[in-house]
């Protein structure tokens, strides 16, 4: 039976807390019957190392409920409490799954049980999510506030292309440990001190995850006291978002210089045969082999060389791998180009090259160099489900 830890920070939280504790333990986990549930509650103190009551709170459930597990620690933020709660869930405990949940009752306790099942139905990675079918804001919110929640996610979307999944700012997720959560630094996430902290782990995560599903949240206001969520925090997310959405496109980028210089050496061969008077077919066929050549070199050193391809063998078959993904590059440019010396003429070819490259041999090229070479993706129908 999987090892399901909800890990749920609190400073402060006294008052939510003796809620939340019974709750879950005696109306929400005895309804998930294939998963053992356990709540580890980090509870942050003041410099002082005085809380309101908090760690005394839980140590009072201890003795009732046998799942129930505490960690305490002077206040470094909210990143770091989830941090160190995954390491202890992860080290100590032996989760197979971590949920990230908080404890002001902004996630209801009852979306637990769904979140549970869609990991135990396959899925690596479970968003509570606010803006599918069957999820929603509070209506307590004002429209300012209403806004920049919707907005902001919609900007972070937008900034990453991440268009198939409707929620990169809740904070309510069940991560699977196994090839997911440990093929994370969690120490090195940005802005651990900030709620910021939980778009880059949902940003790690996503990349990690083979299958992810959505599950509805009915995102609820606070049972006390106000919300911690401010203007700085809410700047701190966007920049965080914004610096891992160009940090995302650095391969493109990459691989689009790799492909201006591979251009270069088509251009040239291509110019070459034309000068040599070789047939048309040859001429195409023969620029794009060397721009092949100088693809897979050089994106191999570059592009992708956190992926890079050693020894001798293996470096012998994937470009041989390479070059049979590179057919269709070859028969895209072969047959639209042979198109164009139809339809304009040879003395055309110059002009017609860039437009058959951009438009039809880059994006297959890029797609097939990530999931068929380096394995840098997954194909989507099996990455995602939402």
């Amino acid at each position: 039976m999987d090892k399901v830890v909800i890990i749920m920070p609190a400073y402060k939280e006294a008052v939510n807390i003796k809620k939340m504790i019974p709750e879950l333990f005696d109306n929400i986990f005895p309804k998930i019957e294939k998963a053992q549930m356990h709540l580890l509650v980090m509870n942050d103190f003041g410099p002082d190392g005085k809380d309101d009551g908090t760690g005394d709170i839980v140590k009072d459930y201890q003795r009732k409920y046998e799942n129930l597990h505490l960690v305490e620690h002077e206040k470094q933020g909210l990143g770091w409490a989830y941090v160190r709660g995954m390491k202890y869930a992860v080290e100590k405990l032996q989760a197979d799954a971590v949920m990230e949940m908080d404890a002001d009752g902004q996630h209801p306790p009852r979306f637990v049980k769904p979140m549970v099942d869609a990991y135990l139905n396959g899925a690596d990675y479970v968003v509570g999510s606010r803006y599918i079918p069957g999820g929603s804001i509070p209506k307590e919110w004002g429209a300012s506030r209403k806004a920049m929640s919707y907005f902001g996610n919609l900007f972070i979307r937008m900034v990453w292309l991440k268009f198939s999944l409707h929620d990169v700012t809740t904070g309510f997720r069940l991560t699977k440990v196994k090839g997911v959560l440990d093929k994370i630094d969690l120490e090195n996430l940005r802005e651990l001190e900030r709620f910021a902290y939980k778009v880059d782990l949902l940003y790690q995560s996503i990349k990690n995850a083979k299958k992810i599903k959505e599950v509805p949240l009915e995102f609820a206001p606070r049972i006390e006291e106000k919300s911690k969520f401010n203007k700085k925090e809410m700047i701190a997310t966007f920049k965080t978002a914004i610096i891992l959405g160009i940090k995302d496109k650095q391969k493109f980028i990459k691989f689009g210089t790799v492909g201006f210089i591979g251009y270069l050496v088509n251009a040239s061969g291509l110019f070459l045969f034309t000068k040599a008077e070789a047939p048309g077919w040859l001429a195409w066929a023969g620029s794009t082999e060397l721009a092949i050549i100088s693809n897979f070199i050089i994106n191999n050193l570059w592009t992708f060389k956190e992926q890079k391809i050693t020894g001798l063998k293996k470096w012998i078959s994937k470009f041989l791998q390479f070059n049979l993904t590179s057919i269709g590059a070859l028969l895209i440019q072969t047959i639209f180009g042979s198109f164009s010396d139809h339809l304009f003429g040879s003395q055309y070819r110059q002009l017609a090259l860039p437009f058959i490259i951009v438009f039809l041999v880059l994006p297959y090229n890029y797609f097939m160099y990530n999931v068929v070479i380096w394995k840098a993706w997954k194909l989507k129908g099996k990455k995602k489900n939402s």
